[in-house]
């Protein structure tokens, strides 16, 4: 189960992936969700504020968020879009909502960067919804793939892996009726599904069932053999697996290195005003 708590300035969130799953689920670092209808819990949003060293996915299922940073990014993530920001060497950026009103529903979610490209150069990018790629599998599941591969189907976020080995699997699954779904892991993956809708049946590579219930995350053993989801009509789930880096991890707050004394430095450069130039 996650644990409740306030981000940002204010904003009341789930903290799905925590601190301690860290070394477990390698390369990600931390899982949000975010689900009110009152805009006392989302109002106030996410001013400025700095990140280095990973990377940031947010997915967003319903509202409005205007993004902003310090290399000139902006865009507007709403219904279906994904916003994927490059931290790198250093980002200044807000999310903020466009709403007054209605649900703000979504996702996001934290990954590492290796060392090697831990001081790359910031990027962003928006992915409309229309531009996620999606497919329905025989038995009914509706798959959208947002990074990696299923079934033949690359994501919107798709980079050779010659380049960025990081690339995770993150597919939104949407059972439309009582089915099964079964997705390939290799077996260096660390790999993890979360249900916000229903409740799924889970098999793992070992052979072994489990219910993953609303709200909760399941750390799968896939063994090389992938996984087998069993979900009801209405359930929905996210399916996130990744290559580990297998590095140390150094975090403060928004800032995510090898070592402390590169923690300290992104401190400094940040109090200093060089962060994010």
């Amino acid at each position: 189960m996650g644990r409740p708590t306030r981000d940002g300035a204010g904003v009341r969130l789930t903290r799905v992936l925590t601190g301690e799953l860290q070394q477990r689920l390698d390369p990600f670092l931390m899982l949000d969700q975010f689900d009110s209808d009152d805009p006392k819990d989302y109002g106030a949003g996410f001013p400025d504020h700095p990140h280095r060293g990973f990377e940031t996915v947010t997915y967003m299922i319903a509202g409005r968020m205007r993004h902003r940073d310090s290399t000139g990014g902006e865009g507007l993530l709403q219904n279906g879009g994904v916003q994927w920001m490059t931290a790198g060497r250093g980002v200044i950026h807000s999310e903020m909502p466009e709403q007054e009103e209605g649900r703000m529903e979504g996702f996001q979610l934290w990954l590492n960067l290796p060392s090697q490209q831990k001081m790359c150069t910031p990027g962003y990018r928006d992915i409309q919804s229309e531009q996620i790629p999606e497919f329905t599998s025989p038995e009914g599941v509706r798959v959208r793939v947002i990074a990696g591969h299923s079934h033949g189907v690359a994501g919107a976020m798709d980079r050779p892996a010659s380049e960025w080995p990081t690339d995770p699997l993150y597919l939104d699954l949407h059972f439309e009726s009582t089915a099964r779904f079964a997705q390939s892991l290799p077996a260096t993956h660390n790999a993890f599904v979360y249900v916000y809708r229903g409740q799924l049946q889970v098999t793992n590579a070992d052979g072994q069932g489990q219910t993953v219930g609303l709200q909760r995350m399941g750390v799968l053993h896939t063994g090389g053999d992938g996984v087998v989801l069993q979900g009801e009509a209405g359930t929905r789930a996210l399916l996130i697996a990744g290559q580990p880096l297998g590095e140390p991890i150094a975090q403060y707050g928004p800032f995510v290195m090898n070592t402390r004394e590169e923690l300290m430095q992104a401190v400094h450069d940040f109090q200093s005003g060089r962060l994010g130039r």
